[in-house]
């Protein structure tokens, strides 16, 4: 069965001043429970594009359509749709426990109590998070809190979640529960996008690779063909001693 597409981009651009382009005609879409890699060097346009498509930021041109609708004018609406989670989760977290922070956007949204709970509740089970609700987010450990503003996010349910380079300073025990929460969402369904250049750790996972260039779309393709390019394009592809490292073993988890 064909998959549907959920987000669709078409001809985005965004620029800071008439000289100042930093998204150049993007285009892409992504599909109902894809897992898909953005990736390209430091500059590129990752984290630019993920907050146009939030609504943080307006596009000058182009086209943001979610779930056939057509967004591109209505930026709270996209706001409420596609959920983003920082490269400092700590800016998303505001409560003064784990479970309080998690109900915070719920409380806000004046969902009725006892659809909260139920949000809560699956949320927490996915993530594994029952076990630190009493705890201060800031007592958590690096992957605790990144899991956290995941949790935070999907509670409110977008039709897109969203990662900005989600391994960024975490040590080995906090990557790898990210990266386990990441690929449980992914066999649940979710459609997920994570912008990251440290594509050894998760790109085993991955339907399909975006790749971004000077605010441009290289390509959007299957792994493995956007692994034969990356280096073209500044970011490094996978290699032990020497030899390239296979699509399917690119993961950090064992």
């Amino acid at each position: 069965m064909q998959k549907k597409p959920v987000l669709e981009v078409e001809h985005l651009s965004f620029s800071i001043g008439k000289e100042h382009h930093l998204l150049r005609d993007i285009s892409f879409s992504i599909n109902q429970g894809d897992f898909i890699v953005l990736s390209g060097k430091n500059g590129a346009g990752k984290s630019i594009l993920m907050r146009c498509l939030k609504g943080l930021l307006q596009p000058d041109a182009g086209s943001i359509t979610i779930d056939g609708q057509d967004l591109t004018g209505r930026p709270k609406k996209r706001n409420r749709s596609i959920g983003l989670v920082f490269q400092d989760a700590d800016t998303q977290l505001v409560g003064q426990t784990v479970e309080r922070d998690i109900l915070f956007g719920l409380e806000n949204l004046n969902i009725p109590p006892k659809e909260r709970t139920v949000r809560m509740q699956q949320v927490i089970r996915l993530l594994g998070l029952a076990p630190l609700l009493h705890q201060r987010p800031r007592t958590l450990s690096g992957g605790e809190r990144r899991r956290l503003a995941i949790a935070g996010v999907l509670v409110m349910q977008p039709q897109v979640i969203m990662l900005d380079e989600p391994f960024a300073n975490l040590d080995y025990p906090g990557i790898v529960q990210v990266l386990e929460s990441l690929v449980e969402l992914k066999k649940q369904g979710t459609t997920i996008l994570v912008a990251t250049h440290e594509i050894e750790k998760l790109l085993a996972y991955a339907d399909s690779m975006l790749l971004l260039d000077a605010g441009r779309v290289v390509t959007q393709a299957p792994p493995q063909e956007v692994l034969e390019i990356v280096e073209e394009f500044g970011v490094r592809r996978p290699r032990f001693h020497g030899k390239p490292i296979p699509v399917g073993d690119l993961t950090w988890l064992k």
